[in-house]
């Protein structure tokens, strides 16, 4: 079992004592309507954020927190009673199946087909992004794509964290047994324009590439590192891509839809930043924590930070530690303003209930829950181009 979770939690993973930063409500339900756009959310793996939007806002609770009491589908029993009794709406209920499935998570691995979906505004699930090299991408699906039925079951009108969880095989009668590995089969009912047909893939064992780095402009311009959530390894990578940055071009660091993760990978992010210090604190029912950075990061080099709607938990983490710290100017429109710290709890069925003991702090002593990061600059569709005139002004760019 792990500990405390923030935001997400900081929690302690069942590997040893990692904190950890989840966004559990978003793995619950998806992302805050209409902060993602068109981009979407992964439909059957991790994206510790990821799995597609049910459209639920600041006001809405996690789907397993609505259920009567005594209703368990999934088997989250005894977490579901205490959740839907805590009133708390961040927080969420696990059976002992899917809190397995979420550890596998924070570890950048998942079974799936390789789909990101969002929820059009009648009710339809759309395919938004395949994965390269996926099943999905294998059977020819695209971006537009409407998922009609999944196994037989309509997905229209459904939340879309349903029609996940039937992507997944962790719905219905499937879900009552062992999970479906890789080469399970999953069944799609599809139309793309006047064309409908059925489509049977095989899931697949996939692993999420959170951070893709380039250089648009060249080997002297600046290095853009898009960060779209914190699994196991993700601090690192970004570290590596700071360290052959061009101290002349600086980093573009895209946050944008960021949908959180381990806190520990957030904090060793920061740690390519800063030389040391304060990066956040955070309370656990009144006991007061602190995260620090480790030494040995570069502080000199230009950095303009992306965020929107969409940036949450660890996202909103890093970017305003750094924004606190004065080492990066932030560009776009305000984050989503989570900030909580849950503690997960196992029951004795098994399962496992989240419930909010505390919030988290900047280094300057603000908020982020309810509250969000505001940027520096404000930007939207203008964004990318905004930060790489800023970055220039920093001292970075070509």
């Amino acid at each position: 079992m792990t500990g405390p979770s923030l935001f997400a939690r900081p929690r302690r993973s069942r590997r040893g004592a990692a904190l950890t930063l989840v966004f559990v409500s978003v793995l619950a339900t998806g992302a805050a309507a209409g902060t993602w756009k068109e981009t979407g959310h992964p439909a059957d793996g991790q994206q510790v954020s990821g799995r597609a939007a049910e459209g639920a806002g600041h006001g809405h609770r996690p789907a397993h927190a609505g259920r009567p009491a005594g209703a368990h589908p999934d088997g989250s029993g005894a977490a579901d009673d205490v959740v839907s009794r805590s009133g708390d709406r961040w927080s969420t209920a696990f059976s002992a199946r899917e809190y397995e499935d979420f550890q596998r998570e924070l570890g950048g691995e998942y079974v799936g087909v390789g789909l990101w979906l969002r929820q059009a505004p009648d009710g339809r699930a759309l395919v938004s992004r395949v994965r390269p090299g996926s099943p999905a991408a294998a059977a020819g699906l695209r971006p537009g794509d409407d998922l009609r039925a999944v196994d037989g079951v309509a997905s229209r009108g459904s939340p879309v964290t349903e029609v996940v969880a039937r992507l997944r095989g962790d719905a219905g009668p499937a879900a009552e047994g062992p999970a479906p590995g890789a080469g399970s089969g999953v069944t799609l009912e599809l139309v793309r324009g006047t064309r409908q047909w059925t489509e049977t893939l095989r899931r697949a064992r996939l692993r999420d590439r959170n951070v893709v780095t380039d250089r648009p402009d060249g080997p002297d311009g600046p290095t853009r590192i898009k960060v779209g959530a914190f699994t196991s390894g993700t601090g690192e990578e970004i570290r590596r891509a700071v360290r052959t940055a061009s101290p002349r071009g600086g980093v573009l660091l895209d946050l944008r839809g960021n949908t959180g993760g381990l806190v520990d990978e957030a904090v060793t992010a920061a740690s390519a930043f800063l030389d040391g210090g304060l990066v956040a604190t955070y309370d656990v029912r009144g006991s007061q924590r602190a995260l620090y950075a480790k030494a040995g990061g570069n502080p000199d080099i230009p950095v303009a930070v992306l965020v929107d709607g969409g940036t949450m938990s660890a996202g909103e983490l890093l970017a305003g530690a750094l924004q606190d710290r004065g080492r990066a100017v932030v560009v776009g429109t305000p984050t989503f303003g989570k900030g909580s710290v849950q503690l997960p709890s196992a029951q004795p069925d098994g399962s496992v209930a989240e419930l909010t003991v505390g919030r988290y702090r900047m280094p300057s002593g603000r908020e982020v829950d309810e509250h969000g990061i505001t940027p520096d600059l404000i930007a939207e569709d203008d964004a990318p181009a905004r930060a790489r005139t800023v970055l220039s002004g920093l001292g970075g760019g070509a």
